[in-house]
C-alpha cells in the first residue's frame, strides 16, 4: 500500500495551539510524538506547492524512476532549470527525496524519488 503524505489547513490559532501543547508536554518530561505532514494555514498556501507542474513531476518521479533530473525534465518537456527549483521546494517540504547515483563514465548525478503515493488534504472547518 502507497504510503500516504497529509496535507492539514489549520488557522494559525489553531497551529499555535498544538505548539503551545508540544512544548508542555516536553517542558514537564512527557514524550512529544512527532506528527507527519505537511501543515498550512490557508488553501492558496497550500496550492501555491502544489502547483500543477509540481504534482506533474511527484507523478512522473512515482510512475517513471527516472534515472536522473535531466531525464525527468527530459521526458515532461520541461526546462532542466525550473525542474531544479521545483525540486527543491518539494523537496524542502519533505515530499521528494534526492539521492545520487552513477551514470555511465562514473558520472555523479542525482536522482529524484517520490516519498509518498498519495497526498491527502484535510481542512479544518
Amino acid at each position: 500500500m502507497a504510503k500516504t503524505l497529509t496535507i492539514q489547513i489549520k488557522s494559525g490559532g489553531e497551529a499555535l495551539e498544538g505548539f503551545r501543547e508540544a512544548f508542555k508536554a516536553y517542558e514537564t518530561g512527557r514524550r512529544v510524538s512527532r506528527r507527519e505532514g505537511v501543515y498550512f494555514t490557508s488553501i492558496e498556501a497550500a496550492r501555491n506547492l502544489l502547483t500543477r507542474n509540481r504534482l506533474a513531476l511527484l507523478r512522473a518521479i512515482r510512475t517513471r524512476r527516472p534515472g536522473s533530473i535531466y531525464e525527468l525534465a527530459k521526458a515532461l518537456k520541461r526546462d532542466l532549470k525550473n525542474v531544479q527549483e521545483d525540486l527543491r521546494i518539494l523537496e524542502k517540504y519533505g515530499l521528494v527525496r534526492m539521492t545520487e547515483g552513477r551514470r555511465a563514465g562514473k558520472r555523479r548525478v542525482k536522482v529524484p524519488e517520490a516519498l509518498f503515493g498519495e497526498n491527502a488534504v484535510k481542512i479544518t472547518i
